[in-house]
C-alpha cells in the first residue's frame, strides 16, 4: 500500500490527451484494483478534476466494465456520499450506478489519503436532447431523485454533510463580494471589463440586498428547524452529463457531491444554466421545467417562494466575475466584458419571467 499523499496536479495543455492523471496515481489505480474479485484488462481515464485530485476511469475486466472512481474530498465526507449511494440502490431500488464490494466485502479502498470505489458501468447511457422535451425529462428525473433522498441517514463514520444552514452565508458573501468588485474595478479602471462592472454593480448589490431581506423574511428558518430528517439531498452537479437516458431508463450518476439541501436549488440552477444557454429568460420555458419537476417532487408553495427568492439573486454575473479577485489584469479582459454584456441583457429579461412565476403560483391569469 503506498503512504503517497494524492494531490491536485497542474495539466501539460500541450498533451494530445485531454485526461491526463500523473504516473503514481496510475500506480495506486491500478494497486487499488487488486482489491477486487476482477482482473482488469484495460483502464481508460474519463473525467478527471486535475484542481481537487479526482478522477474516474472506465475499466474493462473480465467481469465486465466498471467505473473505478477517485473520490477528490476528505475520506469522511466521501463516506457520507456513498452511504447515500448505496441508500438510494438498496433502500430506494433508484437507478444510480450501484457500488460493487471488495473481496473484504468493503465500499471502498481507502489509498493515498483518498477514498477510491468501483461501481457498475452502465454502458448504454447516452444525453438527452437539450430541447423542450430533454430538458423536462431532465426537471422531471431531478424530482424523482430528490423525492427518493428523503430519509438518507448516513453512516456512523461519516461526516452529515449538509447545506441547511449556509443560505444567509451564501447571500452575504455575494453580497460583499460585489463590493469586492467595484473596488477591483476601480482599482483598475484601464482594463476592458472594468467599466462594463462599474456601469451596473450598483444595480446588482441592490438585487443582491433584496434577496438577502427576502430571504430573511421567508420561511427558510422553517425549512432549517425541521433537520435533515425532512430534507431531500441536493446533487449539486445535475445536468445533461450526470444524469443520462439509457436503455432502461434516467439513470443519475456522479453523486460525490450530495448534500442536506432544501432540493429547490438544485432546480434553481438547471432554470438558470438552460435560459443562459437559450440567451433569454423564456417563462413557457420556465413554467414547463418547474412543471416537469412537479410532477415527480410537488413543490410546496414554502418551497416556490425559495426558488424565487434564489433565482432572484444574480447568481451569473457573480459566477463569472468571482475570478478577478484572484488576479484582476488576467480576467478583466475584452472577453469578460463581452460575456458580461450577454449577462446584462439576459438579466434584463429574468424579471418579468419570475413576476410571472409568483403570479401563476397566486392564482393569477398566465401571459406569454
Amino acid at each position: 500500500m503506498t503512504d503517497q499523499i494524492i494531490e491536485p496536479w497542474v495539466v501539460d495543455e500541450n498533451a494530445q490527451d485531454s485526461f491526463q492523471v500523473p504516473a503514481y496515481i496510475e500506480e495506486i489505480a491500478h494497486q487499488v484494483a487488486e482489491y477486487y474479485h476482477f482482473r482488469v484488462q484495460n483502464m481508460t481515464v474519463m473525467a478527471t478534476k486535475e484542481e481537487k485530485g479526482g478522477a474516474i476511469w472506465k475499466i474493462d475486466t473480465d467481469h465486465g466494465p466498471f467505473s473505478l472512481k477517485l473520490l477528490h474530498r476528505r475520506p469522511t465526507h466521501s463516506k457520507f456520499s456513498l452511504g447515500a449511494q448505496n441508500y438510494l440502490v438498496n433502500e430506494k431500488n433508484a437507478k444510480v450506478p450501484a457500488i460493487v464490494k471488495t473481496k473484504d466485502g468493503n465500499d471502498y479502498v481507502e489509498m493515498g489519503g483518498k477514498l477510491w470505489f468501483v461501481a457498475n458501468w452502465i454502458e448504454t447511457l447516452q444525453q438527452l436532447p437539450e430541447d423542450l422535451e430533454g430538458t423536462k425529462k431532465l426537471c422531471y428525473t431531478l424530482g424523482e431523485f430528490h423525492k427518493l433522498t428523503k430519509g438518507y441517514v448516513p453512516p456512523a463514520e461519516a461526516e452529515k454533510i449538509s447545506r441547511l444552514h449556509r443560505w444567509p452565508r451564501t447571500y452575504e458573501r455575494v453580497e460583499k463580494k460585489l463590493g469586492w468588485f467595484q473596488d477591483i474595478a476601480t482599482a483598475y479602471s484601464e482594463m476592458p471589463a472594468s467599466s462594463t462592472i462599474l456601469n451596473v454593480i450598483d444595480m446588482f448589490q441592490e438585487q443582491a440586498s433584496q434577496a438577502r431581506e427576502r430571504l430573511m423574511a421567508s420561511p427558510y428558518e422553517d425549512f432549517v428547524a425541521r433537520g435533515t430528517e425532512d430534507a431531500s439531498l441536493v446533487h449539486q452537479d445535475y445536468g445533461w452529463s450526470n444524469a443520462q437516458l439509457a436503455d432502461d431508463g434516467m439513470w443519475v450518476i456522479d453523486l460525490d457531491g450530495v448534500s442536506y439541501d432544501i432540493a429547490i436549488r438544485d432546480l434553481r440552477k438547471l432554470i438558470i444554466d438552460r435560459m443562459h444557454a437559450m440567451g433569454h429568460w423564456d417563462i413557457n420555458w420556465a413554467r414547463d421545467m418547474i412543471q416537469a419537476y412537479d410532477d415527480a417532487n410537488p413543490i410546496s408553495d414554502e418551497e416556490f417562494e425559495m426558488l424565487l427568492i434564489d433565482l432572484s439573486l444574480p447568481n451569473l454575473f457573480y459566477k463569472n466575475v468571482k475570478e478577478i479577485v484572484y488576479d484582476p489584469a488576467l480576467f478583466l479582459t475584452d472577453t469578460l466584458a463581452q460575456e458580461l454584456q450577454e449577462i446584462i441583457d439576459l438579466e434584463q429579461t429574468k424579471w418579468p419571467v419570475l413576476e410571472q412565476l409568483a403570479n401563476d403560483r397566486k392564482g393569477g391569469q398566465p401571459t406569454e
